[in-house]
């Protein structure tokens, strides 16, 4: 039976007709379908209410059994194990002969009814794993009564092929349950049970599943037998969750693959040193169709990224050379990695062994030659098909980075053979992206170029290994630059030229552009010399000639992609060559001083200037290159020598002085104007405003000239705003909101502050304030203009400095308070948890008689909002409304506490304490409720702020001793009589040596005590399977 005590059938259907509205078994399986499958929106809401009931009705254990029992939906099965799910991951939990009793109730199910649909059978599954983690220290009769699972799953696999995937599913869910982090739950908890699961089960549990593989291949594969298959899969499934075991508790980030490390316990040493084991899973891999054969090589992912430190060095030469040579069956035998999972399993695999093993390792192993030139063919015929898999490639180049970047610091004398094999990579890479190119114009496909994270991210791992042997890549694309180039400029000079064939050559040209940058940017410094600095010139010279080319010819002739490719070039230049820790001297600009006349990195920064005014001036419409061109702008305005010599560059002067939408179009306002268009004036501004700054000095009428252009759009949206809009609604929010961001990321310095202080203050001010009136609710327009006018009130390095007979400063808090009145007066009924709390909690610790001014009804909502507030998961939350509440409880108790003692000084405050007093007189329930909450979660609760629980409910307890006397006395006596003498010591404890008053001594006195009495009370309250748990709702 699933309950622990016999229930009437018929007693047990009536309570169930009665509670769902007297509906029909036949009507609720049409409600679970509704729910699980419906379309219909409405169908679905209307089953949501209707099956709610069966969670929270008394009877839910009966209705589930009758779901089980008598269901004719898998639909019905399903619903009964989500709500078995729900009761048994309570916080409160049943008692354990009940949670046996379900446990075993669906082991005895599932084994006469191995046909279940497969997701009914997880679902059930998935409650006895919950049961199984929840209860692994339960103790009953000195036995630890859940941790019999794995004798019971043995007889499972003792049974049918459906009864041995059963048992196999059942250490796989546990195993992942395990695992698994539950935020609502203590995580040392957690880390407890998983732990203690690592030690007693998770090896036997590994061993077991490999000897059923072996079983299974010790057999003929029957592989038309579906069931087998299923099975193998369901096997294969499990050996993988006992390798992803967080065995440490400091799980890897998923982003990071190629990094992470699977920290192997040591008494494993033995399974992993046997050769079977990887021989079983190679095996596996040989004999096994594509979809199980991927599997059986993502547990070799997982082998292959042993810690090292499990083995000793013999050891670990040993396993290494296991895993060497089954890397080399495999690809001597390639016919599997024509499948896209196991070619991407088998990427990962190769990325991981140079992830945990270093090269000097790997070159010492007896098949590394044979190897490594098996890998190198793998990786050029990958890259050749490029549009096989593109998300696997990432893999194979973080291998050769790692291989090629190790080479200096390898010290054994066997070859590497990286000289010979890192350029056909690097040959085989710039090769394929630059055929690619034809088939991607002539076939319309998706074009690699436009995923430039993919792109980045694969040059940038290109970038080391295109530096060994460095003259055979120089060679190589100073070959095919040469080439494309000539081709792209008889076309541009042709009248009859094909479109295609153009496309075909500016991809190319992008594609070059951007290896070029790739192989400039590789340069190191210690690795690097004056013949590879001069082969970068060579390189550099060309791109420079084709910006010239490219600048030439606009607007006719113009290309996104090569333009976004130029930007990636200037910035890895800047990087490797512009700066002050480079000698001028540098042999890159040999060869540019013949061919460009540019002779150091000063001539450098001019053509990047150039290059940017171009860019902004002709691309204002295309926010890629616009975005790109502000970004390097803005990393240019940072960086030295730049910074020193921005004012002598005609560019820059420029910029300052015609900062207008004639001159940059992407500074105008159109009808397709977006939050892009915003962010890209934020940017610009942010770096124009630092170029400003560097010689501006006590000049006013450099920045009055400055000022000019946005003077101008002041005046005409204050015409605007004299004209009540007349349909400019629209124009004029957008105009704002592109006037407010251009200083809200400068950072002024003291003479510009005081100078857009005297221009702004008061004509255009008010403009900002009627904005915030006009427009609150709209993010895009308000947040440049706040942050604005902190930008304006920050007094960083004592910028905010007039002088002493000025009323300014007077007058800019003036409108400051009035701003911040404004808007959150609009504001506050649409204010989250995150921003409310935190306010309040500033209200209530330096403006409490702004508090006690309040309206009683909204005083009340805010008291109630925070014992509201008390009782949220979220913990950042919950303590900002305890020390909301200890703010106010301090106040009033001081209040109380100086009764009598009413200096003529303190008159005011006074009176707010006794408004205070007085409305807490009216509303005794607030406080103790307040009470109530806090106590319960102490006693009841997961509690993680404990600290920040215990301040406030000191004073609670101070103002409200009869009530706490109650409270006290109600939780004594609902316990069983041996247990009332313990907590009624627990409660004595708790006040031991606190006094009657709020000092910091006695708090802490008091959070020491509650610790220890929180402790205490949990041990009383513990369930010892002797008697029915007992609990007590505080809060009625």
């Amino acid at each position: 039976m699933l309950l622990s005590q016999p229930v009437c059938r018929t007693v047990c259907i009536g309570n169930f007709l009665l509670r769902l509205h007297y509906v029909s078994l036949a009507e609720l399986e049409v409600l679970c379908t509704h729910l699980y499958v419906g379309t219909d929106l409405t169908q679905r809401i209307e089953a949501e209410k209707a099956l709610l009931e069966l969670i929270d009705s008394p009877e839910c254990l009966s209705k589930c059994q009758l779901l089980l029992e008598q269901g004719t939906t898998s639909y019905a099965q399903l619903l009964a194990a989500t709500c078995l799910s729900k009761l048994v991951s309570r916080v409160s939990p049943l008692p354990v002969e009940q949670r046996v009793d379900i446990r075993n109730y669906i082991l005895n199910y599932v084994a006469s009814q191995p046909k279940l649909a497969l997701f009914v059978i997880q679902a059930l599954i998935q409650v006895i794993a919950k049961i199984t983690k929840l209860g692994w220290f339960e103790v009953q009769k000195d036995q630890f009564v859940f941790r019999e699972i794995i004798a019971d799953v043995k007889k499972f696999l003792q049974g049918t092929v459906e009864h041995c995937i059963i048992g196999v599913i059942i250490l796989s869910e546990l195993t992942q349950e395990m695992n698994l982090v539950d935020y609502s739950r203590p995580s040392a908890k957690h880390r407890k049970i998983a732990t203690s699961f690592r030690d007693t089960s998770l090896k036997d549990i590994l061993v077991l599943a490999c000897s059923l593989l072996k079983e299974v291949l010790a057999k003929p594969l029957n592989l038309q037998d579906q069931g087998q298959q299923n099975l193998v899969m369901q096997v294969l499934k499990l050996v993988l969750n006992c390798l992803n075991f967080d065995f440490i508790g400091s799980s890897a980030d998923e982003s990071a693959d190629d990094l992470c490390t699977v920290q192997i316990p040591t008494t494993w040493r033995t399974i992993l040193l046997e050769p079977e084991t990887l021989d079983l899973f190679f095996n596996l891999y040989h004999s096994l169709p594509p979809l199980l054969s991927q599997l059986a090589l993502s547990c070799l992912v997982q082998f292959a990224s042993t810690r090292r430190s499990l083995f000793s060095s013999p050891e670990r030469a040993k396993y290494l050379g296991n895993l060497i040579k089954g890397v080399k069956r495999i690809l001597e035998n390639p016919q599997g990695l024509s499948d896209p999972g196991n070619y991407h399993e088998f990427c990962r695999f190769l990325a991981r062994l140079k992830t945990n093993y270093q090269l000097g390792e790997l070159v010492m192993v007896k098949e590394y030659p044979e190897v490594i030139r098996l890998i190198a063919n793998f990786t050029i015929t990958s890259l050749q098909h490029w549009e096989f898999a593109p998300n696997s490639v990432h893999y194979l180049l973080t291998l050769w980075q790692r291989m090629v970047a190790s080479v200096p610091f390898v010290k054994s004398t066997e070859p590497h053979l990286l000289d010979t094999y890192a350029p056909e990579i690097t040959k085989a890479f710039i090769t394929s992206r630059l055929e690619s190119v034809a088939i991607v114009v002539r076939d319309n496909l998706d074009d690699p170029l436009d995923d430039t994270a993919t792109v980045f991210q694969q040059l940038e791992q290109l970038c080391t290994v295109s530096r060994c042997e460095y003259e055979k890549t120089c060679t190589l694309l100073v070959q095919l630059f040469d080439q494309n180039a000539q081709n792209y400029q008889k076309l541009l000079h042709s009248p009859s030229a094909i479109t295609v064939d153009k496309a075909i050559q500016e991809g190319r040209l992008a594609w070059l552009v951007y290896l070029v940058g790739t192989v400039v940017g590789g340069r190191l410094t210690y690795t690097s010399t004056d013949e590879h600095d001069a082969m970068d010139g060579e390189l550099s010279c060309r791109v420079f000639q084709l910006i010239s080319l490219m600048d030439t010819g606009l607007p006719q002739c113009s290309n996104e992609k090569i333009e976004l490719a130029i930007l990636w070039f200037l910035d890895q230049f800047r990087k490797t060559y512009v700066g002050d820790q480079l000698q001028r001297t540098s042999k890159v600009y040999a060869r540019m001083s013949e061919v460009l006349g540019i002779t150091d990195d000063n001539h450098v920064l001019e053509t990047f200037m150039t290059k940017i005014v171009t860019n902004l001036k002709y691309w204002g419409r295309c926010e890629p290159v616009i975005s790109r061109t502000l970004q390097f702008l803005n990393d240019l305005s940072v960086g030295y020598p730049f910074y020193y010599i921005s004012m002598k560059i005609d560019a820059v002067k420029f910029m300052l002085k015609n900062h207008t939408s004639e001159h940059f179009p992407f500074l105008g306002i159109s009808d397709s104007y977006s939050l892009s268009d915003f962010r890209c004036r934020t940017t610009f501004y942010t770096a124009l405003t630092r170029l400003l700054m560097v010689d501006l000095g006590e000049d006013e009428d450099e920045f009055e000239n400055f000022m000019l252009p946005l003077t101008v759009s002041f005046e005409t949206i204050l015409q605007i705003f004299n004209n009540n809009f007349k349909q400019e609604d629209v124009k004029v929010g957008l105009f704002l909101n592109v006037m407010k961001d251009d200083f809200a990321h400068s950072r002024l310095s003291r003479s510009t502050k005081r100078f857009l202080h005297i221009c702004i203050y008061p004509t255009y001010l008010p403009i900002l304030q009627r904005t915030i009136e006009r427009w609150y609710g709209e993010p895009a327009c308000t947040t440049p203009i706040l942050k604005l006018m902190a930008e304006l009130m920050q007094n960083r390095s004592q910028r905010l400095n007039f002088d002493v007979s000025s009323p300014n400063g007077i007058l800019l808090f003036r409108e400051a308070s009035k701003m911040i009145c404004t808007y959150g007066e609009y504001l506050f009924p649409y204010l989250s948890h995150q921003s409310y709390y935190p306010l309040l909690e500033c209200l209530t610790q330096d403006h409490m008689s702004f508090i006690t001014n309040l309206d009683p009804p909204v005083l009340l909502y805010v008291l109630t909002s925070i014992s509201e507030g008390l009782t949220t998961f979220d913990t950042v939350v919950s303590s900002s409304c305890c020390t909301s509440l200890d703010y106010i409880v301090t106040y009033l108790f001081k209040h109380i506490a100086k009764e009598g003692k009413k200096p003529l000084r303190c008159r005011e405050a006074t009176q707010a304490g006794q408004r205070l007093l007085h409305f807490m007189q009216q509303n005794p329930d607030v406080l103790q409720q307040m009470m109530s909450v806090l106590m319960n979660i102490i006693v009841f609760e997961d509690c993680r702020n404990q600290w920040s629980v215990s301040r406030p409910l000191l004073g609670l307890i101070l103002l409200n001793e009869k009530y706490f006397s109650e409270l006290r006395a109600s939780l004594i006596n609902s316990q069983p009589l041996p247990k009332q003498e313990v907590l009624a010591q627990c409660f004595r404890n708790l006040m031991e040596g606190v006094e009657q008053n709020l000092s910091i001594k006695n708090r802490d006195r008091f959070t020491q005590n509650l610790s220890v009495f929180r402790r205490d009370v949990a041990e009383a309250l513990r369930n010892d399977g002797s008697s029915e748990p007992c609990s007590l709702d505080m809060m009625s």
